[in-house]
């Protein structure tokens, strides 16, 4: 007979005592969770994750001192790292969450719901950790596969967009617009820092407000209105002429490689 799986060890980081307080309690009184440990500082966390092997950290993000960032990256470090599940009130560290490995990436106020819902990835996230073999290997390398998609909370509906769907992305101030051939979604990001992270999947600047999927174009036009653009199925976007040179070269090596055209696949 099968032993049913051990309780879930888990501390909650938080500066605010309300916010702790709560979350605390949510994760006491969800089954899957046996002790719960709670930090007011990344500096007490750090402290705490020295002397106690933990299952999983609820990590909020903007905190004085240490942050969440750094407190992850303390966490990376460990021989037998607890997951992940940043709590947080912004969207903003999404994409830098996902690729220091996190689990998940809940916005306050964190509903029920949602926390069972990180709670079961935890335990599956586990699971497949601890199978060894090949299939651990794969399951270790798995969390940075996320950074290739965008968790989007808006209110009490989620959604997830593949970074592949996206064919350009367009600044609005301090958000930018994610545009897919299904639509477009809205979230707080820098579109430089977007840039950055995006570059090694083909997406290049072409315009101040402006990247591009360079697979998702299919020609570039000239028009009247608004002089080269890049025509994607999702839309025309706006070349200026320092970009237009390299776009057309990255156009050229994306055609010889076979790159070029996913609305066509």
């Amino acid at each position: 007979m099968s032993s049913a799986p051990r309780a879930l060890q888990v501390l909650v980081v938080e500066d605010e005592a309300s916010t702790r307080e709560e979350l605390a309690d949510l994760l006491a009184d969800t089954p899957e969770v046996g002790e719960v440990y709670a930090a007011d500082s990344g500096a007490r966390a750090v402290q705490l994750l020295g002397a106690t092997a933990f299952d999983a950290v609820f990590l909020d993000i903007s905190m004085p001192g240490l942050d969440g960032m750094d407190v992850a990256r303390v966490i990376s470090q460990l021989s037998a790292p607890p997951s992940i599940v940043f709590v947080t009130a912004s969207e903003s560290h999404a994409i830098e969450a996902f690729g220091i490995g996190a689990v998940d990436y809940l916005l306050k106020p964190v509903r029920p719901e949602r926390l069972a819902e990180s709670v079961a990835r935890i335990g599956t996230s586990r699971r497949a950790a601890s199978s060894g073999g090949a299939e651990g290997a794969e399951g270790a390398e798995g969390p940075r596969d996320e950074l290739a998609v965008v968790q989007i909370d808006h209110g009490r509906r989620t959604v997830f967009v593949r970074r592949d769907d996206v064919q350009f992305v367009e600044a609005h101030g301090d958000y930018i617009r994610l545009h897919t051939g299904q639509g477009t979604h809205l979230i707080r990001l820098s579109l430089s820092y977007l840039e950055e992270i995006w570059a090694p999947a083909g997406f290049v600047r072409v315009h101040r407000g402006y990247l591009v999927a360079v697979g998702w174009v299919h020609d570039l036009r000239v028009t009247s209105s608004s002089g080269l653009v890049a025509c994607t199925p999702a839309g025309d976007v706006p070349v200026s002429r320092r970009h237009a040179r390299s776009l057309k070269e990255q156009l050229l090596e994306a055609a010889r490689s076979g790159r070029l055209g996913r609305a066509a696949r």
